[in-house]
């Protein structure tokens, strides 16, 4: 995930040399990235592919890039379904993405079995919100606007991201992924009792479509509504924002699905010691369960600190259940 890399000082003088994109598309600078955190922090434990989830529509036939405001561009807006029919068929994807199969494989050789290696990607819904909105968006008006009056048009659009995803997954899963881990970054922008139809009934089909009992981890920010649902849609593992008492989360959700996360990632921006407090107080509040991943509730900030990123990884690897 791009954000692992973007608070090491490493990582910027690397991008001062090649764009965010030629690191991307280039299986030798993905793999050195990707493998800076656990150079830096040896009790990381596992190692996820440095890539975007804008790859999947790039592939398709809408490359993106980024603004110099801040925020996703995509290179035009879906507005029609003569668009929609007109982007690449999923039969494209091992082609356009060979990179990302590359980088894998590479990073594959790289671990040599010392650290699980994550793949990932986005949920057809989210990336359908940056391709119908032309980019980032504070409203969401026009994906929300097509879900509900061309319902139709909608479901085409993710039912080729639906099968795009699923070719992308399998050949990441090819090329050495340990497990997947599935972004549904804007889940919560739908209304609740849409979100079944929206999202979840999508990302139900791809994990369907992945080998039996394959690991997949799901994360939806601001679903919290729905952790129960998404605890039945295959996934073994379902990640939490920092929105949620993650302790009552184990307590609801089936014992045979681990969760994810969940402190807040703005804590990394504070002190050592505030750090320190925060994931004992968490860690705590799992004491005696099972099924536990510890892990930052959304994407750590280019603002971390990296003495309080220090902390965190002492302050879980020396914590004893």
């Amino acid at each position: 995930m791009r954000q692992a890399g973007r608070y090491l000082p490493e990582y910027r003088a690397l991008k001062e040399k090649s764009s965010f994109l030629e690191m991307v598309r280039t299986p030798a600078l993905a793999t050195e990235v990707t493998l800076q955190p656990l150079h830096r922090f040896p009790g990381l434990d596992a190692a996820i592919l440095f890539s975007d989830i804008l790859v999947i529509p790039e592939a398709l036939g809408q490359p993106y890039a980024f603004r110099d405001t801040g925020g996703i561009a995509m290179s035009y807006r879906l507005e029609t379904r003569a668009q929609i029919d007109a982007l690449a068929p999923a039969a494209a994807i091992p082609e356009k993405l060979f990179y990302v199969a590359d980088a894998l494989a590479l990073l594959k050789k790289e671990l040599a079995g010392s650290h699980a290696l994550l793949g990932f990607g986005g949920s057809p819904w989210t990336l359908a919100t940056y391709m119908v909105e032309g980019g980032s968006s504070d409203e969401f008006e026009r994906i929300k606007t097509l879900f509900y009056t061309e319902r139709a048009t909608f479901d085409a659009l993710l039912e080729k991201l639906t099968a795009a995803l699923i070719v992308y997954f399998q050949m990441q899963i090819c090329a050495g992924a340990d497990a997947i881990q599935i972004f549904d970054s804007w889940g919560g922008l739908i209304a609740g009792p849409d979100y079944e139809a929206a999202s979840l009934k999508w990302i139900r089909a791809i994990i369907a479509a992945l080998p039996r009992d394959f690991p997949v981890i799901l994360y939806a920010k601001g679903t919290a509504p729905h952790l129960t649902d998404q605890a039945f849609t295959g996934a073994r593992v379902i990640s939490v924002d920092w929105t949620t008492d993650l302790s009552i989360v184990r307590r609801t959700l089936p014992a045979n699905i681990a969760v994810q996360g969940n402190l807040d990632p703005v804590l990394l921006n504070t002190t050592p010691d505030i750090v320190r407090r925060e994931t004992t107080r968490l860690l705590e509040s799992m004491r005696g369960t099972t099924g536990h991943i510890f892990n930052l509730g959304h994407g750590i900030t280019p603002r971390a600190k990296i003495e309080c990123m220090e902390t965190l990884v002492d302050t879980v690897t020396l914590w004893r259940n």
